[in-house]
C-alpha cells in the first residue's frame, strides 16, 4: 500500500471517530523497547503504544493507516533517533498532523541524545551500506546507555504533564536503581566469559559488546543492511575458525538460514538474541529482555567452551 492511500485512510478513521478524550497521557514509541522504558517511567498514568512489532526490523517497519490515527493522538513520542527509523517515521509523522509531537516540541522525545554514540562514520558514503551518519543507532542494548534514555522520558513527562513531574521522577529513581541491580548480575553472568570473540548478523550488538566486555569479530552482512554473499559468507567462517569464535547472534528478522550455514561449516552455534521486549516468550519488559540476552549468551559460551 503507497503512502499517499494510507494517508487517506487514516485521515478518513481519525475524522471517523473524532478526538477521544482520554485521562491518560498518550505516548507512542517508535520500537518496543522504548516503549517498554515509557511505561517504566510513566507507571499506571501514562497509555503506551509501540509502532513496530517485537520481531519487526525496526529499520524497515511497514507503514499502516492505523499508524497515522495513533500518532494523531498521541501527547508524547519516544523515537530511537539517529536515524533508526529514517526510512519510515518522517511521512507518518507529516500526515499524522499532530504539533504535539512535531520536532522539538515537548511532546517529541529523541533517545538518542545526550547517549555516547559509537561507530560515527568520518565520512559518509552510501556505498559502505546503510550507515547512520550519526552513529550507530543500537544503543539500547546498553543498559547504561538506558539510564541516559530513561531520564529523557521522565524529563519530558513531566514538561508535557507537570502534574505528575513528582510521580516520573521517584519512578525513575526506581528504575535506576533496578539497572544498577541488575547490571552487576548481568556482568556477573558474563565474567567468565571476558574478551569471548563472538559473530553477529548486522551490526546490532556492538553496544553490548561493549558494555560486556566481548569482542565482535565478524558479521554475516559484509557492510550493514547488504545481504552476504557466498565470498564474504567463506571469509567469515575462515575467520571464525582461527579466532575460535564459536556463537553467531541472530535477531527474528535476519536470515536464520544463512547463520546456521555458516554455523555448520565453522562448528558454531545460533543464537536467537532479539533485541526487543515480547519477541520471546516471557520477554517483555526491557529487564526480561535483557536477562534473556544475557542467560542465553552464557549459556551459549558455556556450551562452547
Amino acid at each position: 500500500m503507497n503512502l499517499h492511500r494510507i494517508a487517506t485512510l487514516a485521515l478518513i478513521a481519525i475524522a471517523a471517530t473524532g478526538s477521544s478524550a482520554a485521562a491518560q497521557l498518550r505516548v507512542v514509541a517508535t520500537t518496543p523497547d522504548l516503549a517498554s522504558l515509557a511505561r517504566e517511567i510513566g507507571g499506571n498514568v501514562v497509555n503506551v503504544t509501540a509502532l513496530a512489532k517485537p520481531t519487526e526490523d525496526p529499520h524497515y517497519v511497514d507503514a499502516k493507516p492505523s499508524h497515522i490515527v495513533t500518532l494523531n493522538r498521541a501527547d508524547v513520542l519516544i523515537e530511537g533517533g539517529a536515524e533508526l527509523e529514517l526510512g519510515w517515521l518522517p511521512p507518518l509523522l507529516e500526515s499524522s498532523r499532530n504539533a504535539r509531537i512535531a520536532a522539538g516540541a515537548r511532546g517529541r522525545i529523541v533517545a538518542s541524545t545526550g547517549v555516547r554514540m559509537l561507530e560515527i562514520p568520518t565520512s559518509f558514503d552510501r556505498s559502505k551500506g546503510d550507515v547512520h551518519s550519526l552513529g550507530n543507532p543500537h544503543f539500547l542494548a546498553d543498559p547504561v546507555s538506558v539510564k541516559i534514555v530513561a531520564r529523557r522520558i521522565s524529563d519530558h513527562l513531566a514538561q508535557v504533564d507537570p502534574r505528575l513531574a513528582a510521580s516520573y521522577k521517584a519512578n525513575l529513581v526506581r528504575f535506576n536503581a533496578r539497572i544498577d541491580a541488575k547490571m552487576a548480575e548481568w556482568q556477573r553472568q558474563l565474567a567468565p566469559f571476558r574478551n569471548a570473540k563472538i559473530v553477529t548478523y548486522h551490526k546490532d550488538f556492538v553496544y553490548f559488546a561493549n558494555r560486556f566486555n566481548l569482542e565482535i569479530v565478524e558479521t554475516l552482512e559484509p557492510k550493514p543492511g547488504i545481504a552476504p554473499s557466498p565470498a564474504h559468507l567463506a571469509k567469515v567462517i575462515g575467520t571464525m575458525k582461527a579466532e575460535n569464535a564459536r556463537v553467531i547472534l541472530v535477531q527474528p528478522y535476519q536470515n536464520r538460514r544463512t547463520a546456521e550455514t555458516v554455523a555448520r561449516q565453522a562448528g558454531a552455534v545460533v543464537l536467537d538474541m532479539p533485541q526487543q521486549p515480547g519477541a520471546r516468550p516471557n520477554t517483555g519488559t526491557y529487564f526480561d529482555m535483557m536477562d534473556y540476552l544475557v542467560t542465553t549468551l552464557a549459556a551459549g559460551l558455556r556450551g562452547q567452551k
